[in-house]
């Protein structure tokens, strides 16, 4: 195996004067310093208008280069005129030419004028292209926020996705930092923690680990080894997963940090081995190296449950310490706190309320190449789903001292991260389950119990049900990345269980 190496680094946020620059990376040029557009029967007009936009020019080059961009009738360039509205959405070129480059892209695409956002989602339902060169022209965009981003846009580089999805998330590359073989307390000495405070639970050969959430809204990511494995703990707070997975694919051993880079507002991490980026949700490299291959890291199970809960079943646990080495205020929700209150998403990502809110809680199965969904809410009404996926037999548990508290608000439509409920899955064979008065159990058929543990169910005489690993994720971020995923009802259980 590969020697497992991880270095600390240190946060970088984007200053103004980065976002300056990156402003002048959308400025076109003419290829001669300052003559006119390129008419489009004068050439290519795509490659005229990649060419054009250079830092060295003027609104009125600017704006005669998104004027030739729409008039093409080259639809391969909506993709370049969406990035150039991005641009504008943050402020980023010289006023007047706003107008003009939504005018010339609704001209080009035969869409009504729309925000970023919307654009990005409309572009997400075709099966356009951009035009050679585009991959490579938008490296040299976001190289002026930080020289460490064109090398994710090489144009010879595998992909798996549509470039055109990725958008920058608003930090440089580990601008959000994470935590690297990270400092741990004994569970009685972490003070700083109070009963109801969530954490990832993990348990891993013998050995239990807790990441507050407090800190690793922070970091996102961390890098460690738990029970003898390399695990990096992948958490989209944009998408509301958090994802354990084995390092390990084949001899090698790979650690990740935060590429500044998103997909469908879900987190792009990368490996810091080759730098190639990967889905954090599918655990599958997307753009890059290592894309080229067909692997995918292992799940490994975790469960988000409170402090309290998890020290309760694990007193022997670890837990992170504050000192993490960067200063950060970390007091619950302290960063995304607005964001989990609201209905919306940050960035552009699918749209999916005909079947459940977009940032509705769902528990996420994955079993050999089949993906099942299981709202939070309906998990509350019914805590033990005796289910099937594909050939599996499945029993998904939901308990936690607030369990009845667990449910969709109404009014927006949001799962409560509060709530304090717990979901584990196990595959369960010939078994049948019933929930029990006592939430550390489950009973059978023939009302017997069996124990709830981190590695399986275990029974009265000792057989034991293999855990099934699971996360929870906000329903948007999940049917983005499976849409072909089925989601639970207490109907299509039935029939298939």
């Amino acid at each position: 195996m590969a020697e497992r190496r991880i270095t600390r680094r240190a946060a970088g946020q984007v200053m103004a004067s980065g976002l300056a620059l990156a402003a002048a990376a959308c400025a076109p040029s003419t290829s001669g310093g300052g003559g006119a557009a390129t008419r489009p029967e004068d050439g290519d007009a795509a490659a005229r208008v990649l060419d054009a936009l250079r830092p060295t020019a003027t609104t009125a080059e600017i704006d005669q280069a998104v004027e030739l961009a729409g008039s093409s009738g080259d639809p391969r360039l909506i993709a370049v005129l969406i990035e150039v509205v991005r641009a504008h959405e943050i402020g980023l070129l010289p006023d007047g030419s706003p107008g003009i480059v939504h005018r010339e892209l609704s001209r080009l695409a035969g869409q009504p004028e729309q925000t970023w956002q919307d654009w990005v989602r409309w572009y997400a339902a075709t099966d356009l292209a951009p035009p050679p060169g585009f991959r490579s022209w938008k490296g040299r965009v976001y190289g002026r926020l930080d020289e460490n981003f064109p090398a994710f846009f090489r144009e010879d580089a595998p992909s798996r996705i549509r470039v055109e999805e990725v958008v920058w998330g608003g930090v440089r590359l580990d601008g959000i930092p994470a935590l690297d073989n990270p400092s741990t307390l004994a569970a009685e000495d972490a003070v700083y923690l109070t009963g109801p405070d969530l954490v990832f639970g993990v348990h891993v050969n013998g050995e239990a680990r807790a990441y507050p959430l407090r800190i690793m809204d922070w970091h996102e990511m961390a890098n460690d080894v738990v029970g003898g494995v390399p695990v990096s703990l992948a958490y989209c707070t944009l998408c509301g997963a958090g994802v354990l997975f084995d390092g390990r694919v084949g001899d090698a051993a790979y650690t990740f940090g935060s590429s500044g880079f998103l997909m469908r507002s879900n987190k792009l991490m990368y490996d810091r081995t080759t730098h190639t980026l990967w889905n954090q949700l599918t655990g599958e490299p997307v753009l890059g190296e290592l894309a080229a291959q067909p692997i995918e890291l292992a799940r490994l199970p975790v469960v988000v449950t409170t402090w309290h809960t998890w020290r309760t079943r694990h007193p022997a646990t670890r837990v992170l310490s504050l000192d993490t080495g960067h200063v950060r205020v970390y007091a619950s929700g302290a960063p995304y706190g607005g964001y989990f209150a609201s209905p919306d998403t940050m960035f552009p990502a699918v749209r999916s309320q005909e079947r459940l809110p977009d940032k509705a809680r769902v528990f996420a199965l994955h079993l050999h190449g089949q993906a099942r969904a299981y709202a939070t809410s309906d998990l509350a009404a019914q805590p033990v789903v005796n289910d099937q996926i594909g050939d599996t037999p499945v029993v998904v548990i939901a308990s936690g001292s607030n369990l009845r508290g667990v449910g969709v608000d109404g009014r927006r439509g949001l799962a409560q991260w509060d709530a304090g409920m717990e979901v584990r899955a196990y595959e369960r064979g010939p078994q049948r389950f019933q929930a029990a008065a006592d939430s550390s159990i489950v009973r059978d058929a023939q009302a017997r119990p069996w124990q709830i543990t981190e590695q399986a169910l275990v029974g009265p005489d000792g057989t034991t049900l293999p855990r099934v690993p699971g996360h929870l994720a906000y329903w948007f971020g999940w049917i983005s990345f499976y849409p072909r995923g089925s989601l639970y009802t207490p109907t299509n259980a039935a029939a298939s269980a």
